[in-house]
């Protein structure tokens, strides 16, 4: 979001140089032209952009570099956040969790329907599994996440760190990189608590098409 608003707001300042407009006319002309494009779309994901939270405020002042004092707090704020379901139920079905990474459902302006779930969407911004022929790589590839992490069973002692890890990166990205682009998928309720453990028995589970 912050990033479409900067382009917006780019594309308001090369517009307007023949009027010389200054950089707040600038933004308030972008956030005007923001607002006006979801009068038919949706408003949820509009009211995020224009009411941010305080780490999105301090990422967007910062332009997602702040200084390492401000992140460590970002960071320390966020990994309190993260809610944990109890040890050994964090795995679910890593087939419904393929499906959730591949559906791009939601928070769009396009979505007609708000009630229904919204999808992980990953396959936007990562590799998933070795089948696919086309997906995003402004985060890294998750292919053979669990195997290459050294994960032959979730639920054995040893794997623990490595499947609570998981768990607070898919809740709250930002617990780990202050200013993650990845979606707060737990902590903005965007994924419901079943949803995310079918997508960590997609990272995680030996059987999974991502570990093989």
């Amino acid at each position: 979001m912050k990033t479409l608003l900067s382009l917006i707001s780019a594309a308001g300042l090369a517009a307007g140089c023949a009027t010389q407009l200054s950089d707040s006319e600038a933004q308030q002309r972008a956030e005007q032209t923001f607002r006006e494009a979801f009068t038919h779309g949706n408003r949820q994901m509009a009211a995020r952009v224009e009411q941010q939270d305080e780490v999105q405020a301090l990422c967007t002042k910062y332009r997602n570099e702040p200084p390492r004092n401000v992140a460590d707090e970002i960071e320390k704020s966020q990994t309190a956040t993260i809610k944990y379901p109890p040890p050994g139920k964090l795995m679910g079905d890593w087939r419904a969790g393929e499906k959730i990474a591949q559906d791009g459902y939601g928070m769009r302006f396009t979505d007609p329907d708000p009630l229904r779930p919204n999808g992980g969407n990953c396959y936007n911004c990562h590799q998933i599994t070795k089948a696919e022929i086309s997906f995003g790589t402004i985060g890294p590839s998750l292919y053979q996440y669990g195997k290459l992490r050294g994960v032959t069973d979730p639920s054995a002692p040893a794997a623990r760190p490595i499947v609570e890890y998981t768990w607070g990166k898919l809740w709250n990205a930002k617990a780990t990189n202050a200013c993650s682009d990845m979606p707060r998928f737990g902590h903005n309720k965007l994924l419901d608590e079943t949803q995310l453990k079918n997508l960590m028995a997609l990272l995680l589970d030996p059987k999974s098409p991502v570990n093989q």
